[in-house]
C-alpha cells in the first residue's frame, strides 16, 4: 500500500486589508474592500492576539491553547475566511479517512485515459480506500483496451448515452462514501485527494470541488486557457452563500457524498452542457452547502484549436437560458448602487456636454457619500478616517462601473455586427467598453501571454459565448440572461 505523503497543516492569517480594532469594549475586524465590520466576543481575544502578529495561525495550536475541540474553532475562522476577514492555508487530514469511488466517463480518448490513470496511480491516498471506475461510453476504437492496461473496474456502454448518464450508471455500482467526478482529459495531482477529502470533516458540505489548472502552454489559446478558463474558478476558497444564487464547481473536479448524490437522483441526464450548474444549484437548494478549494488541483487538456475553443464556449452559452427555466427562482440580479449610479449618470453628463462645473459637482458626490458613511459607522461605535472611507467608497464605484462594463462586454457585444451601420455611435461605446474590460482582466490575471494575443482570445470567447446564450434564448423562449432583474442598492 502507497503511504500518503505528509501534509501541510492547516493555517489561518489576516487577510490583506483588514484590522483588528475594538468596538464597544468587544473586539471586531474591519476590511476595508467591501467596507464591512464583524464583531466578536471576547472570547476570541486569544485568537485574535495570534493573528494580529501577521504570522499565520495553526489550528491545532489555537485548538490547544484555549482547550478546545479544533472542529468548532475550524467553523468560526472558515466562517471569516468566508466573510473575506482571514486567508486559509493548507489543509487538515482526517483521522480516518472514508472511502473514495473515481469516477471518469470516457469516449474515443485512448491516449488522454491512460494519462489520467497513471496519473490516479500517483495519488497519495490509501489504495484500500480508493476505486477506480471507468465507464466507457461506446468506444469506437481501442479505448476500452488502454483501460484494462490499470486495475479499475469498467463498465461498458453498447450506445452513446453522454457523460451525465454515465457518471449516474457509475455512481449506482460505486462502493465509496464519497464520489470523486474526473473527465478523462484530466490529470490528478498527488494530493487531489488529501487536499479535497478534508472538507467533508464539516457535516455541513455536500459536494467540494478544486482547481482546473491548464496543462500545456503550447500555443496561444494554452495560455489563455491557463488564467481564463471558464473551468478555472480562481485562487481564494470560496464558500456556497444564500445571496449568491449562482455558485456552482465543474463536475471534471468534484467530490459529493454519495448518499446526496443518490438522493437528488445524480446529474440531469437530458442536460448535455450545465448539468454540473444544475446539480450544485439542486444540492444548495436542499440546504448542503458547497466548497470551492483551489489547493485540490487537476490539469485539463483544453480545446487549445480556435474552432473547438469557440465551439464549447458557444455550448456553454446556450445552457444559460435552460438552466434560467428550470431554476426559475435564481432570477439574474444586477445591483445599482444608488449613490454610484448619480455619480456616473452626472459624470456621463459632463463629460458628454465637455462641461468642468458638472464634472467638478460630480466629483463632490463620492466625497459627500465617505462622508455621511463615516458618520454612519462613528454611531455604531467605529472610527474610521474619511481618506480611509474615500479609498474605499471609490473603490466601490470603480467595482460597480467594472461590472457594469463586464456584463455589456459578456452579453451585448455581439450586438456591434447587427447596430454598425446604423448606431456607429454606440458601436463605438461597445467595443470601448469590450476594450476597458479585456485590459482590466488582462492587468489583473497577469497571463503569460501578450495584450494583443489576449484580447484576440478575450474577444472571441465572449462573441462565442454570448452568441450561444442569443442562440439559446431565441430557441427556449427565455431572454432573463439578456434582461436581468435591476435592483436599486440604498448605501447601508
Amino acid at each position: 500500500m502507497k503511504e500518503h505523503k505528509k501534509v501541510k497543516p492547516l493555517s489561518y492569517r489576516l487577510k490583506c486589508g483588514t484590522t483588528i480594532i475594538e468596538r464597544d469594549g468587544s473586539p471586531a475586524l474591519l476590511l476595508d474592500y467591501p467596507l464591512k465590520v464583524v464583531v466578536l466576543k471576547p472570547y476570541w481575544n486569544q485568537v485574535l492576539n495570534r493573528l494580529s502578529t501577521g504570522d499565520p495561525v495553526m489550528l491545532d495550536q489555537v485548538a490547544g491553547l484555549m482547550g478546545d475541540d479544533p472542529i468548532p474553532l475550524r467553523r468560526f475562522l472558515d466562517r471569516l475566511v468566508e466573510g473575506g476577514f482571514l486567508e486559509r492555508e493548507g489543509f487538515v487530514t482526517p483521522s480516518e479517512y472514508p472511502t473514495v469511488s473515481i469516477i471518469i466517463p470516457v469516449r474515443n480518448r485512448p491516449d488522454e485515459i491512460r494519462e489520467c490513470l497513471a496519473s490516479l496511480e500517483a495519488v497519495a491516498y490509501p489504495r484500500d480506500k480508493m476505486e477506480v471506475i471507468v465507464i466507457d461510453d461506446a468506444s469506437t476504437d481501442h479505448t476500452r483496451d488502454v483501460i484494462r492496461e490499470f486495475p479499475v473496474s469498467l463498465i461498458t456502454q453498447k450506445q452513446n448515452r453522454q457523460a451525465p448518464y454515465c457518471r449516474n450508471m457509475a455512481a449506482q455500482q460505486a462502493k465509496g462514501d464519497i464520489l470523486a467526478f474526473i473527465d478523462s482529459d484530466c490529470l490528478a495531482t498527488p494530493e487531489w485527494l488529501n487536499e479535497l477529502v478534508p472538507a467533508f470533516l464539516d457535516e455541513r458540505i455536500g459536494a467540494v470541488g478544486g482547481k482546473v489548472d491548464g496543462f500545456s502552454m503550447e500555443n496561444l489559446i494554452d495560455r489563455y486557457e491557463s488564467t481564463n478558463s471558464s473551468l478555472n474558478m480562481g485562487n481564494r476558497i470560496i464558500r456556497s452563500q444564500p445571496q449568491d444564487r449562482f455558485f456552482y464547481v465543474p463536475s471534471c473536479n468534484l467530490l459529493v457524498r454519495k448518499a446526496l448524490f443518490n438522493e437528488l437522483n445524480g446529474f440531469n441526464e437530458a442536460l448535455i452542457v450545465g448539468e454540473d450548474v444544475d446539480f450544485c444549484w439542486r444540492m444548495q437548494d436542499g440546504g448542503s452547502d458547497l466548497e470551492y478549494r483551489p489547493a485540490g488541483a487537476i490539469y485539463h487538456k483544453h480545446r487549445n484549436r480556435l474552432k473547438p475553443f469557440c465551439q464549447r464556449r458557444f455550448d456553454y452559452g446556450t445552457s444559460e437560458p435552460l438552466l434560467q427555466k428550470k431554476h426559475r427562482s435564481r432570477v439574474k440580479r444586477f445591483y445599482f448602487p444608488v449613490r454610484a449610479s448619480v455619480f456616473g449618470a452626472v459624470a456621463g453628463a459632463a463629460l458628454g456636454f465637455m462641461s468642468l462645473p458638472l464634472l467638478l459637482f460630480s466629483l463632490l458626490i463620492p466625497v459627500v457619500d465617505a462622508s455621511s458613511r463615516k458618520r454612519v459607522m462613528k454611531r455604531q461605535g467605529v472610527t474610521i478616517g474619511l481618506t480611509r472611507m474615500l479609498v474605499s467608497v471609490c473603490r466601490e464605484y470603480v467595482s460597480f462601473f467594472l461590472s457594469l462594463c463586464s456584463f455589456v462586454s459578456r452579453y451585448y457585444l455581439v450586438a456591434v455586427f447587427l447596430i454598425w451601420s446604423v448606431f456607429p455611435s454606440v458601436v463605438a461605446f461597445l467595443l470601448g467598453v469590450h476594450l476597458v474590460v479585456g485590459i482590466v482582466d488582462y492587468w489583473i490575471k497577469k497571463p503569460s501571454l501578450n495584450p494583443a494575443g489576449f484580447l484576440l482570445c478575450f474577444t472571441m470567447e465572449q462573441l462565442s459565448y454570448q452568441a450561444g446564450v442569443w442562440w439559446g434564448c431565441l430557441k427556449r423562449h427565455c431572454y432573463n440572461p439578456l434582461i436581468p432583474h435591476i435592483v436599486w442598492q440604498k448605501p447601508t
